[in-house]
């Protein structure tokens, strides 16, 4: 099968390219196209929100930290602008706009034979609508609301909930809407689930045989804001006759 033009292709400018790089080009381009479908508008502008895991699916081309680098890298030439609109004070998913002003500023400054870069972005009407909509899978706002809404097949609940309780003795179960928006709230920081399983590691060897913090082996303690504070914790000093040994095999 050939590779040439037999799927809806991406497009860049080449002068956007040259001005911010390419790889930022190709991000900016695809957040523009959000944003043309968005329905959320926040303080005058419209935004849109979702995880740098769920982005990285979106351009499965790269790896995540890749990915990362590049929107921090628009982030730092100060073309994307981010904010949180979330109702949930505990979910920290980012939400994104362009900055329009400064893209259009160095169009300005552009070259006078360059193709302008923002004439395409800002009129009314979208010609390359028909090959953008179906270029790249479309799960940004509408795949975030799903994970925020607790779809088990969007997070790893189960795996996460059935390690807490043979760890704590707990029966925590993953369809349980509360757990998994702390589960949400945590993956959407980009954490692991091997973060997830080290903090559980952590406070059970600090909480289980504890009458009196052995109670917080729970989600909601677990896995709420002060969960990266937890992941940095120390594993408690084995003594000769600790009952948690298996924690340090």
């Amino acid at each position: 099968m050939s590779l040439l033009i037999e799927e809806p292709p991406l497009q860049v400018l080449p002068s956007l390219a040259k001005s911010i790089g390419l790889n930022e080009a190709i991000v900016l381009q695809q957040i523009h196209y959000w944003l043309r479908k968005s329905n959320n508008v926040k303080d005058g502008h419209k935004w849109i929100y979702n995880s740098m895991t769920n982005w990285q699916k979106q351009f499965s081309f790269w790896s995540l930290p890749t990915v990362k680098r590049v929107f921090r890298s628009l982030k730092n030439q100060g073309l994307l602008i981010t904010a949180n609109y979330n109702k949930a004070g505990f979910d920290k998913t980012k939400w994104y706009r362009i900055n329009y002003e400064k893209l259009q500023h160095m169009s300005q400054r552009s070259d006078q034979n360059d193709p302008t870069m923002v004439s395409s972005w800002t009129d009314g009407s979208d010609q390359n609508d028909p090959t953008n909509t179906n270029r790249l899978p479309e799960n940004t706002t509408e795949t975030t609301t799903d994970i925020l809404s607790g779809k088990p097949d969007h997070a790893p609940y189960q795996e996460i909930l059935d390690y807490l309780n043979s760890k704590a003795g707990t029966s925590y179960r993953a369809s349980s809407k509360a757990t998994q928006r702390f589960i949400n709230a945590r993956l959407n920081e980009n954490f692991t689930v091997e973060d997830f399983k080290k903090v559980i590691d952590i406070k059970a060897a600090s909480w289980k045989d504890d009458p009196k913090m052995s109670k917080y082996l729970r989600p909601q303690t677990l896995f709420s804001n002060k969960f990266e504070g937890y992941l940095n914790e120390p594993m408690p000093t084995m003594q000769p006759d600790n009952p948690y040994d298996r924690y340090y095999e």
